[in-house]
């Protein structure tokens, strides 16, 4: 098995976890937040960094197989609840990512509490809203505008287009699809508040946008970085809103160096 697949219960709230560790035992900890599409494989970009951290990847409270607690009511229950988890695990200060809605959480989780993060890499996250931008209305997209306007290279969409799913992954999209709408439909996918709190966050933060992001477009990655004190924006090219599928190897060499210098 190339990941440990785990459960772990939290505030009344069972969580599938999956870890992976090629590196050393001491190996540092990162803790990867997943987007809106979920986190039920174990991609070839999770593959990489384990090949250098102790990785550690969740399904959130509400999506996969992980339970759906009635606390659940927004974004901000999922920073506390990923605190909690981070005692509960008893890790050391770690590095945290988050993708899109992972983003998001990761960085309600950093304005409220810096003190367990070493790093904060942000890839494409919601949580913002730049007035004059808009963003892409994933709850509007059938399934097919979702899975095409995540990419910039349409071979990616035709490639996932091409797959069959089951009847089993066909309920996990819909549960993922049900969880996130609780939690961004209204307002749309942002927090009004957490701009005025991102000042907060004190550790090292890379913030990472594809040039041709659909769903939240480039400015949105230039706010967080003008909002976050010190931060670094780093953009690929030509690539869209699912980096760590569309230019996995890119993103995992920008992660790693951004993270071995801090």
């Amino acid at each position: 098995m190339p990941y440990r697949e785990s459960f772990e219960t939290v505030a009344g709230c069972k969580i599938r976890i999956m870890r992976g560790n090629r590196a050393a035992a001491s190996a540092e900890p990162l803790l990867f937040l997943h987007g809106a599409r979920g986190a039920s494989a174990w991609l070839p970009f999770f593959e990489t960094m384990a090949q250098r951290f102790d990785l550690i990847v969740p399904e959130h409270p509400g999506f996969g197989g992980s339970d759906t607690p009635d606390w659940l009511d927004n974004v901000g229950d999922l920073a506390y609840f990923y605190l909690d988890l981070i005692e509960a695990l008893k890790l050391p200060r770690l590095h945290l990512a988050g993708v899109s809605l992972g983003g998001w959480i990761a960085a309600e989780i950093a304005v409220r509490n810096c003190t367990k993060l070493r790093t904060l890499t942000l890839i494409c996250a919601a949580g913002i809203h730049v007035k004059g931008v808009a963003k892409g209305d994933i709850f509007m997209w059938s399934r097919e505008d979702f899975i095409r306007n995540i990419f910039h290279d349409p071979a990616f969409a035709e490639a996932m287009l091409a797959q069959t799913p089951s009847e089993a992954e066909l309920m996990i999209e819909m549960k993922n699809r049900l969880a996130t709408a609780k939690l961004g439909w209204q307002p749309r996918l942002y927090n009004p508040d957490l701009r005025k709190w991102l000042h907060r966050i004190t550790v090292p933060t890379l913030i990472v946008w594809g040039d041709d992001d659909k769903v939240f477009p480039l400015p949105y990655g230039e706010a967080y970085a003008k909002l976050i004190p010190g931060s670094r924006l780093q953009v690929l090219k030509n690539a869209g809103h699912t980096l760590q599928i569309e230019k996995a190897d890119e993103l995992a060499e920008v992660m790693t160096g951004f993270i071995g210098e801090n």
